[in-house]
């Protein structure tokens, strides 16, 4: 699908081998934005360029990219039910570059048979809560849970986000 927006023609697609460099920006930047301020420093500290390359190539076959013109600039990582990664880069955030991956993200939920979808926010991270619930999630619980890390795991208090997608 293509829908016309601000510097050229948006995309949502698999992502492909090529997109691993490109995407591990996107992520390094948006995490740093998001989350610098709200998780333990022992966290923030563990989250190299390097730590997301490794994760983005070990879960690659679980990505979709949204692409500006040809160029990457968010994707969205399924685990099962779980939208377990989403970020789109500081440039095209108020693009609908955004809404249009969740879009997607929710349609191939929908078509591989998850009847509600989640995702977990760190809690704090009111930008994007504010954008899950613009696209119709709702906040069920705050939870902790166990982010995963090159040296083990860490404890993270997040606000879990449900959404009906079947």
């Amino acid at each position: 699908m293509r829908t016309s927006w601000w510097r050229g023609v948006i995309d949502v697609r698999a992502a492909r081998d090529g997109d691993v460099e490109a995407l591990t920006g996107v992520w390094h930047e948006g995490w740093h934005d998001a989350h610098d301020a709200i998780v333990p420093e022992q966290l923030v500290a563990l989250r190299t360029a390097e730590s997301f390359r490794d994760r983005l190539r070990a879960g690659l076959h679980a990505v979709r990219v949204v692409v500006d013109a040809g160029i990457p600039v968010g994707f969205a990582m399924r685990r099962g039910a779980e939208v377990f990664q989403f970020y789109v880069a500081r440039s095209a955030r108020g693009t609908g570059a955004a809404a249009r991956l969740m879009r997607d993200t929710e349609a191939q939920m929908t078509a591989a048979g998850v009847p509600v979808a989640w995702l977990a926010c760190a809690v704090g991270n009111t930008r994007a809560a504010r954008f899950y619930e613009k696209c119709g999630w709702t906040r069920t619980a705050t939870v902790v849970i166990e982010s995963e890390t090159s040296t083990g795991t860490m404890p993270i208090q997040v606000w879990r986000y449900e959404k009906r997608v079947r």
